[in-house]
């Protein structure tokens, strides 16, 4: 176990020679009220599993003002951390380290809190640090992809974090969230495997699908430009839909229009080309007139093409 290093805590100040003119005690007061403390400088925090999100979540506490006291990797074994007396144990495990792990640091006093940052797990799985450890358990996902570090706090202004358990952790959830500039809400534990599903869909879904039109261009032998043109295309669809706050009123191609002729064209030629991908066509196609009814009544050619859809998808079904 070693101490969190300066890379998550305060830097600092550079050291100057030179000498500054006295200042008046009334303004010497009047500036130190102006300054406001950080709005975690009184939290205490040692965190668990320090990749990719808890050095992330780490970082971005300290910045609000947090005091990291130590860091268990992989290199300890998790009953040598005690915790007590702090106000904060984060955990940023795999999911299924979780249960092991919990049973492990229940042997020794934990923090006040306990949160786990899994999207797809309750606060359950850390119910054995509630009896001897005596810690409110709770979770605090946050609904960002990580591809490495992110330690710039300004990283975590938006995010979304899902929480959960008991009341004093759900509470100070909501003060870490409000600290960093993010949002915060409870995801009941009955949500959380469908809640963690469409993430995957929001993130994992969209590169497998981006992915998935990179090699259509490929088998054409078209450019690598093309590719990284429907990634440009992608994030022209996406900003859009943020700016707007609702992908379903943002909709747009021949589907989301109802251009029959045109998606027939494009069927047929998958068809032949990448005939292992017309399911996954048909379902989207069918998935798009389906988010376009949310919001109203589809049109007569919508619903034209929806109808020819379910056709073709009969045929695909076994007999």
């Amino acid at each position: 176990m070693r101490p969190l290093g300066r890379s998550l805590g305060h830097p600092s100040a550079p050291h100057s020679t030179a000498r500054r003119p006295p200042c008046h005690p009334l303004v010497a007061a009047a500036i130190v009220t102006a300054v406001p403390s950080p709005p975690l400088a009184d939290l205490t925090f040692s965190l668990i599993g320090p990749g990719r999100v808890g050095s992330s979540l780490a970082a971005w506490l300290a910045a609000a003002g947090a005091r990291g006291i130590s860091v268990l990797g992989r290199q300890l074994e998790p009953s040598e951390l005690a915790t007590g007396g702090q106000d904060l144990l984060m955990i940023a495990v795999p999911d299924a380290a979780l249960p092991a792990l919990a049973e492990a640091l229940a042997a020794r006093p934990q923090a006040r809190v306990v949160l786990h940052t899994a999207g797809g797990l309750d606060a359950e799985v850390l119910a054995p640090l509630r009896g001897p450890a005596g810690s409110a358990v709770g979770t605090f996902h946050p609904l960002k992809a990580f591809p490495r570090p992110l330690p710039d706090p300004e990283e975590a202004r938006g995010v979304f974090f899902a929480l959960g358990g008991d009341p004093e952790a759900i509470a100070l959830g909501e003060r870490l969230a409000t600290a960093l500039g993010a949002e915060a809400a409870e995801v009941p534990a009955a949500a959380r495997p469908l809640y963690h599903f469409a993430a995957s869909v929001a993130a994992g879904g969209v590169t497998t699908l981006l992915a998935a039109a990179a090699e259509i261009a490929d088998r054409l032998g078209l450019p690598s430009a093309v590719a990284r043109g429907y990634l440009e295309l992608a994030r022209g669809a996406i900003a859009q839909a943020a700016a707007v706050g609702d992908a379903a009123a943002t909709l747009t191609g021949p589907t989301a229009r109802g251009d029959l002729a045109t998606v027939e064209r494009h069927l047929g030629e998958l068809a032949r080309v990448a005939p292992e991908k017309l399911q996954l066509a048909l379902e989207l196609a069918r998935e798009t007139l389906r988010q376009a009814a949310r919001h109203g009544s589809l049109t007569a050619e919508q619903d034209l093409l929806r109808a020819a859809l379910e056709e073709r998808i009969a045929r695909l079904r076994p007999p």
